[in-house]
C-alpha cells in the first residue's frame, strides 16, 4: 500500500501539468498582421481588374446597342434621331413615319446603364459624318477624362 508520503510529487502533479488555454496578445498580434498583409496583397491585385471588367462590360454593352441599332436601321432605312434616343429601340418612336416596318415588340427588352449606373449616350449624326455615336462617359460621369474616367466609344 502506498502513502502520500512514500509520493510527494503526487499532491503537485495536477499544477505541474495544467494546460495553457487561450492565445496569447502576441499571437494574436501576429495572426492580425498576417490576415492584414493578406488583404491588402488581395486588394491591391483586386481593384484594377474591377475597374478594367466594368470598362469591358460597358464596351459589350455599347456593342450589344449597336448591333439593335443596324436592326432598326435595315427595317426602317435611318437611324433614330438624337432626340428619339435610344428609347425609340424599345418603342417606335413619334418621328418614325412608317411605324409599319418596326419591328413587334422592340430591338431590346430594356435599355441597360452603364456599369456606374448612368444611361449611355447617343448621338446621330455622330462626330465623324453620318452613323451616330455610341459611348458612356465612363467612371467620372463627364464628357473627356483620361484612363478609368475616359469615354469609352464603341468600335
Amino acid at each position: 500500500m502506498t502513502t502520500d508520503i512514500e509520493n510527494p510529487d503526487q499532491d503537485h502533479a495536477p499544477e505541474a501539468k495544467q494546460k495553457r488555454n487561450g492565445f496569447t496578445l502576441v499571437e494574436l498580434m501576429v495572426v492580425i498582421f498576417i490576415l492584414g498583409l493578406l488583404t491588402t496583397i488581395v486588394v491591391i491585385n483586386v481593384l484594377p481588374s474591377q475597374d478594367r471588367a466594368m470598362v469591358e462590360k460597358a464596351r459589350a454593352d455599347i456593342a450589344t446597342l449597336g448591333q439593335a441599332l443596324e436592326m432598326y436601321r435595315l427595317d426602317n432605312l435611318s437611324y433614330p434621331g438624337s432626340s428619339d434616343g435610344l428609347q425609340a429601340l424599345i418603342a417606335p418612336p413619334a418621328s418614325l413615319a412608317t411605324t409599319g416596318r418596326y419591328r413587334q415588340g422592340g430591338y431590346i427588352k430594356k435599355l441597360p446603364d452603364d456599369p456606374w449606373g448612368r444611361p449611355y449616350q447617343y448621338d446621330n449624326p455622330g462626330r465623324q459624318g453620318p452613323g451616330f455615336d455610341l459611348y458612356s462617359l465612363g467612371a467620372d460621369g463627364a464628357p473627356g477624362g483620361e484612363d478609368d474616367n475616359a469615354d469609352i466609344y464603341g468600335e
